[in-house]
């Protein structure tokens, strides 16, 4: 039998909260799922959310009985906090959370780079805002228990899969025993050690990196600003590699990178992880400085896929489906992509509103996302862990250089996790105008998110479904138009219309925005009236026209369902 631990685990700032476990025996009628998703940590938990969001119910496994060990994960980028905000936790994260554009890269004692993550007006979050995994996951179970949607089964963990015609079959193991479940469609969001990945036999590809690292979580006071900070080829750590990030409560991370053959017993015994701490306070001036520590680990850096997130009835998402250097703040922020990229197709077909065709194309935009990043990635995590001589002679080379040339300075951007464009998707429509636009966000790009007035942002009037944007300065939809809205919608598609530009409510539009200063035309590259953009469900651009008409509306979302031809 399964049997989680029962104890609060240990932390000098978060308080962990046990759940009672979910048993069998307190529910003895299994009838088969529509959905179900194992591993509750912030992508299944954002996944079942997103789910709920667009109306389909599901089960959520997991495995333990409380919110993640340590704070792993703590930078959340600006579009991960969109996301974020479609599920209701952005506001507690901000809260919370310790908000940051800028990024520090030293050598021998002097600054050579300084990144800045670029904030403007329009942006209602910052670039980077850091806060530990246990209070994101914390605020996304509070949401999922708000959900009636949602089953959260804490102690389950699936011990089996199998898969038959149309549906996958678990056994579950929980401090009971052994139950059976039934689901037409399972989620892996288990994680970098996914056992479902496991279970079905399947091998990812790319490279892993010899390099290791130990985070260390330490509460200490530090008069320095929340910014990342990196330091090359330090005195007590020659030819690696250290960095530093203020967390919330008192709590920095140090992040260091270990001499080649060190083993991760010798790199966590308490006198080695002493030692290194206080050589890095030292280093930048705080020698002495008493600290404590909250929880570290080991890792290595990895840039790994899976070439196909669908495996008959199985899809992967997170890092069950990928592993990807943490350097540029990849990992969780890819995963949240990953979680909305699939739950609104998985909702759609699970209801019957689009074919399983839908669910080909989340592949194919997640793995290309997942191709690009680990091409970004590598170059960072080359010059942060240099595979090979070559490598390190390079390194070395720029480091010497930027002492005294500015220009090679750049060479240290870190290329920080961006949100993916399906330029190529096979849900863009081919016959609108994205190449006859000279502004605005093209085919696959997500929606820029403009400010409209005090705490009021475009993205806040957004979500649920498909969105057209119908930029107009007329008292009606064109009756076309409006009879493609109306028939899509008897179909149990949802799609809302915003009317752009008119100063008083549009008749066949849900909402109509104002934009007396034409700043949204402006950002949109909209010059006239009659122009649109088609949102999809994830509010990724899959259309977008100078002038539309009915028939190119049907055919975008046509295509954007995978229906054409039906």
């Amino acid at each position: 039998m399964h049997q989680p631990q029962a104890e609060p685990r240990r932390s000098i700032y978060y308080d962990y909260q046990v759940f009672d476990p979910w048993l069998p025996s307190q529910h003895p009628a299994q009838p088969r799922q529509q959905v179900v998703i194992v591993g509750a940590g912030p992508i299944g938990l954002t996944a079942a959310l997103e789910l709920a969001r667009h109306g389909q119910p599901c089960v959520l496994l997991e495995a333990e009985r409380q919110v993640s060990e340590g704070s792993r994960a703590i930078v959340f980028t600006r579009r991960s906090m969109e996301i974020l905000q479609q599920v209701g936790v952005d506001r507690r994260v901000s809260e919370n959370g310790l908000p940051w554009r800028f990024g520090n890269s030293f050598y021998r004692g002097q600054r050579v780079f300084r990144m800045e993550g670029p904030h403007e007006e329009d942006d209602r979050f910052f670039p980077m805002i850091n806060l530990q995994q246990q209070y994101l996951e914390e605020y996304l179970v509070d949401a999922v228990r708000a959900q009636p949607l949602i089953e959260l089964r804490w102690g389950n963990r699936v011990s089996r899969v199998e898969q038959g015609e149309g549906f996958a079959r678990l056994e579950v193991d929980t401090p009971e025993g052994h139950y059976a479940l039934e689901t037409d469609w399972l989620v892996a969001a288990d994680g970098a050690r996914s056992g479902l990945r496991s279970m079905l036999d399947l091998k990812m590809e790319g490279a892993s990196y010899e390099g290791r690292f130990v985070i260390a979580d330490i509460r200490v006071e530090l008069p320095l600003p929340t910014e990342r900070l990196a330091f090359f080829d330090p005195e007590w750590n020659p030819g690696n590699t250290v960095l530093m990030h203020r967390e919330p409560h008192g709590i920095w991370r140090v992040d260091y990178q270990l001499p080649a053959g060190e083993t991760p017993e010798q790199a966590l015994a308490p006198e080695s992880l002493k030692a290194r701490i206080d050589a890095q306070l030292a280093m930048i001036g705080h020698a002495g400085k008493p600290w404590e520590m909250d929880w570290c680990s080991v890792y290595s850096a990895r840039a790994l896929t899976l070439p196909d997130y669908r495996h008959g009835r199985v899809l992967f998402t997170g890092d069950a489906a990928h592993m990807l250097p943490i350097f540029g703040v990849r990992g969780a922020n890819t995963g949240f992509q990953d979680a909305q990229a699939l739950a609104w197709r998985l909702a759609f077909v699970a209801r019957g509103l689009a074919p399983e065709a839908l669910l080909a194309s989340y592949s194919a935009e997640r793995v290309g996302a997942a191709r690009e990043i680990i091409a970004e990635a590598g170059k960072s995590t080359r010059f942060m862990t240099p595979p090979t001589q070559g490598f390190r002679l390079l390194r070395d080379a720029v480091l010497s250089l930027s002492l005294s040339q500015p220009f090679v300075g750049p060479l240290y951007h870190w290329r920080t996790s961006r949100p993916h464009e399906y330029t190529h998707s096979a849900l863009n429509s081919a016959g609108d105008d994205d190449l006859l636009f000279k502004a605005g966000p093209g085919h696959g790009a997500p929606p820029l998110n403009l400010r409209l007035g005090p705490d009021d942002y475009l993205l806040d009037h957004l979500g649920g479904g498909f969105e057209l944007l119908y930029f107009t300065d007329r008292e009606a939809l064109p009756e076309s138009l409006r009879r493609v809205v109306d028939q899509t919608r008897a179909r149990g598609v949802p799609l809302r219309v915003t009317a752009v530009g008119a100063a008083a409510p549009v008749e066949g539009a849900d909402l109509a925005l104002a934009d007396s200063e034409g700043h949204v035309r402006q950002r949109y590259g909209v010059s006239a009236g009659g122009a649109a953009y088609l949102l999809r469900p994830d509010q990724h651009v899959c259309a977008r026209w100078i002038s539309l008409d009915a028939e190119r509306l049907q055919a975008a979302l046509d295509t954007a369902l995978a229906r054409q031809g039906e």
